[in-house]
């Protein structure tokens, strides 16, 4: 009987490339973690680098971590979707990381610099870019600082980056604040944000069929 197709096909959420970025020391990797411990269906995607590992930082957990030469052989064998240097030290995204699980259905997750944000944005203008801000200059300094991994001038630098990258906000879906202590609100307000993303009428289209050649 035709009622009882009357509803069928018209919740089919496609799978979203959802993009975390923001200012350096803006807390991106701890957004992340607070998502993965939720243990969601979700893939999250390690991209590489060629500066060294930092304390505690696991290889094949928190980054790819390459020689130059290593990283600029991949890029000659095409192997990263976009790639760039930020201070001083390559980034990049592997391309099987994006690739292979979009095409498995699940929902990516990877955290790029706002550099990244933009290149994918060309690349995936489907993707879902989420800005992410601290609650206040002050608290985003003195995350910069705790890290104890930059040199003043290092710092200098990435206040001066900064004030480019907010700039660019516009470009972005989302904006979510990650304040100090609130952590989990922060992650809450991204998993909300996927939420609706699934519940639109009119979905974005499928990645799979924007993936760059």
């Amino acid at each position: 009987m035709e009622e009882k197709t009357l509803f069928e096909g018209l919740y089919r959420p496609q799978p979203l490339l959802i993009v975390i970025s923001g200012t350096s020391g803006v807390g991106k990797d701890a957004v992340l973690c607070g998502l993965k411990e939720l243990g969601l269906n979700l893939h999250f995607v390690v991209t590489a680098t060629s500066r060294p590992p930092r304390p505690l930082e696991v290889p094949g957990v928190d980054y790819f971590f390459y020689t130059r030469e290593d990283f600029e052989r991949r890029i000659a064998n095409n192997e990263f979707i976009e790639y760039t240097m930020v201070y001083s030290d390559w980034k990049g995204i592997p391309r099987s990381q994006v690739d292979d699980a979009l095409r498995s259905g699940k929902d990516v997750v990877l955290r790029v610099d706002v550099q990244g944000a933009m290149k994918l944005r060309k690349l995936y203008p489907e993707a879902v870019l989420i800005f992410l801000i601290p609650e206040s200059v002050d608290e985003w300094y003195n995350r910069l600082r705790s890290r104890n991994t930059d040199s003043p001038d290092e710092l200098a630098l990435r206040l001066k980056t900064a004030h480019k990258e907010v700039k660019q906000i516009g470009e972005f879906d989302y904006v979510v604040l990650n304040a100090h202590d609130l952590l989990e609100k922060a992650v809450d307000d991204i998993i909300q944000i996927i939420n609706v993303e699934h519940h639109k009428v009119h979905h974005r289209k499928a990645l799979n069929d924007a993936t760059p050649e």
